[in-house]
C-alpha cells in the first residue's frame, strides 16, 4: 500500500510538473511576435525570476545552444528547459505550450487579413508592434552578451562577428562553425602561453548552485 500511495504520488507531482510547463509556455507563446529572439527575455523572465528551474549563469548558456541549433530559438529554448525539468515528456509539454499558441494565432490572423487588411488602424498597430520587437530583440541581445561577453577573446569574437553578419553576405552557419573552431584553437593556445582560459563567466560568489538534471 505504501508502495501504491508513493508511486501514484511521484505519478501526480510529475503530472503537474508537466502542466506547469506546458501553461507557462503556453502564456510565453503569444510574445513569439518578431521572431523567437523576442520571447527571449520573457521566457528568462518566467523560467529564472519566478520558477526558478534555471538560474542566471544556466539561461545564458541555454540561449546560446538554442540559437545555434537548428529551428526556432524560442522552441529550442523551451525544448531544453523542458526536458531539464521533466526529461523527454517535459521538452514535448514545453514545446507544445509554446506553439499551440502561435499555431491559433498564425490561423485569426490569417483569416482577419482577409477582412481588415486594408483597414488603418490594423496597419497602425502592426507598426507599433514594430516597435515593441524591435525592444525586446535588444534585450535578448544584451542578455545573452552580458553572460557570453566576459573576456578579450569573447569581446573580439562578438565584435568581428557583428561587423562581418551587417557588412557582408557571410551565411550564420559559417560564422558559428568560425567561431567554434577559434575557440578550440584559442584556448590550448593561451593554456600554452601561460594565460587563464576561461570557458564560461564566473558564477557570483552569492550565486545559487546549479540544479540537477531531471533524467
Amino acid at each position: 500500500m505504501k508502495r501504491t500511495n508513493a508511486y501514484f504520488s511521484s505519478l501526480k507531482e510529475r503530472l503537474t510538473l508537466l502542466a506547469r510547463l506546458f501553461w507557462t509556455f503556453c502564456c510565453i507563446g503569444p510574445s513569439t511576435f518578431g521572431g523567437g529572439y523576442a520571447m527571449l527575455p520573457i521566457i528568462e523572465r518566467e523560467v529564472v525570476s519566478k520558477k526558478k528551474w534555471v538560474n542566471e549563469e544556466e539561461i545564458g548558456e541555454l540561449i546560446s545552444l538554442a540559437g545555434s541549433a537548428p529551428g526556432g530559438v524560442g522552441v529550442n529554448a523551451a525544448a531544453m528547459i523542458g526536458h531539464r525539468q521533466a526529461g523527454i515528456a517535459g521538452a514535448v509539454s514545453a514545446v507544445l505550450g509554446v506553439t499551440c499558441p502561435t499555431f491559433l494565432i498564425v490561423i485569426l490572423i490569417s483569416v482577419g487579413a482577409v477582412f481588415f487588411r486594408d483597414q488603418p488602424k490594423v496597419e497602425a498597430a502592426l507598426k507599433g508592434m514594430h516597435g515593441a520587437v524591435i525592444a525586446l530583440i535588444a534585450v535578448a541581445a544584451y542578455r545573452m552578451t552580458k553572460h557570453a561577453v566576459f573576456d578579450a577573446t569573447t569581446t573580439i569574437t562578438a565584435l568581428a562577428t557583428v561587423s562581418v553578419m551587417l557588412f557582408t553576405g557571410v551565411h550564420p552557419l559559417y560564422l558559428i562553425a568560425l567561431s567554434l573552431l577559434c575557440g578550440m584553437a584559442v584556448i590550448p593556445i593561451k593554456k600554452r602561453l601561460g594565460f587563464q582560459a576561461n570557458t564560461e563567466k564566473k558564477a557570483a560568489p552569492n550565486s545559487r548552485p546549479e540544479l540537477e538534471y531531471y533524467i
